[in-house]
C-alpha cells in the first residue's frame, strides 16, 4: 500500500485525507492518507523522514509552500512561476518533485462551472499565498486583464512587480474602485475573521465572484456578493477538490471524476 500525508501547522482541521480516500476509494486504489503536523525548524525533517520510510507524496499546506518550493530537486514551470510548492513527489533515484496545484484547481473549476477565463478582465482581492499561486494559470489561460487590490497597497505592488514579466497588472484601492469586473476572486481570509474584504460593490456589477474559502452554506463573501450584482457566486470546495484530484493524478497516473466528491463535501459536514 502507498503511503501519503499532508503537512502543515496547523492541520487537525484538514481534508485531505478525507478527499484522497474518496478518490482511492472511487478508483479501486488502497493507499494510506495521514496527516503530519511540523514546525518551521522540522519541516524538511518530516519531509525527508518521511520519503526515506517509504512515502509517495505529500501535499504541503501553510506555512511550509516556500520550504517545500526550496526543498524541491524538479520544479514544474508553474510552480517556478508560483515561487511556492504544495505537491511533493519522492523519485525512485532519491530526488524531490514539486508542482503547485492550486492555481489548476481554481482553473478546473471555474471551467466546469462554465467560467470563461479567455480575454476577461478578473479582480483578484488579496495578495497573498492564493494570490500568487492562482496568477500564473489564469495568465496561462488568456485572461485580458488582471488587477489585485490589497488593504496594504504594498504588498500588492510587490506581488504585481513578481509577475510584470507575464502580464502588466493594476493595482488598486478596493473602496476606491469604480468599474466592474468580469470575475472577482477572493482569496483573503476576512471569511475566517467573520468580516468581508474591502471592495467596492461597483467591481462586482454582473460578475462571476469566487471566493476562495468554503462553508456549509454560503460564504459571507458569497452571500454579500450575490445581494450586491453578481450575476454568479461560488465558493471554493471545488478549487480544494480539483487541486487535490490534480495532485492525485501527479501521484497515481490517473485524475479522479470530482463532481460528486465535491457535492458530497459541500453538503455532508460529517464526512
Amino acid at each position: 500500500m502507498d503511503n501519503y500525508a499532508v503537512i502543515g501547522s496547523p492541520i487537525a482541521h484538514s481534508r485531505s485525507p478525507t478527499i484522497h480516500h474518496l478518490f482511492a476509494e472511487q478508483l479501486g486504489h488502497e493507499i494510506a492518507y495521514k496527516k503530519l503536523e511540523a514546525d518551521e525548524k522540522s519541516f524538511e525533517e518530516h519531509v525527508e523522514s518521511f520519503f526515506t520510510k517509504g512515502g509517495k507524496g505529500l501535499n504541503v499546506t501553510l506555512p511550509f509552500k516556500k520550504q517545500a518550493f526550496s526543498m524541491s530537486d524538479n520544479l514544474s514551470s508553474n510552480a517556478k512561476e508560483c515561487g511556492a510548492v504544495n505537491t511533493l513527489s519522492f523519485s525512485e533515484d532519491g530526488r524531490i518533485s514539486g508542482e503547485s496545484t492550486d492555481g489548476i484547481g481554481l482553473i478546473e473549476d471555474l471551467k466546469s462551472n462554465e467560467v470563461v477565463i479567455e480575454d476577461k478582465s478578473i479582480l483578484i482581492i488579496g495578495s497573498g499565498g492564493t494570490a500568487q499561486s492562482i496568477i500564473p494559470q489564469l495568465v496561462a489561460n488568456s485572461a485580458q486583464q488582471l488587477s489585485l487590490s490589497n488593504r496594504t497597497i504594498e504588498n500588492a505592488i510587490s506581488l504585481k512587480e513578481q509577475y510584470i514579466h507575464l502580464l502588466d497588472i493594476t493595482c488598486l484601492e478596493g473602496e476606491l474602485i469604480n468599474r466592474n469586473f468580469d470575475i472577482v476572486i477572493n482569496t483573503t481570509s476576512a471569511h475566517l475573521e467573520g468580516t468581508l474584504p474591502e471592495i467596492n460593490p461597483v467591481a462586482i456589477q454582473n460578475s462571476v465572484c469566487y471566493d476562495v474559502n468554503y462553508s456549509y452554506g454560503e460564504t459571507i463573501f458569497q452571500k454579500w456578493s450575490t445581494e450586491n450584482g453578481a450575476k454568479k457566486s461560488l465558493q471554493g470546495w471545488g478549487m480544494l477538490v480539483e487541486q487535490a484530484a490534480e495532485s492525485f493524478y501527479i501521484w497515481r497516473g490517473i485524475r479522479p471524476k470530482t463532481r460528486e466528491i465535491i457535492d458530497r463535501l459541500s453538503s455532508e459536514p460529517e464526512n
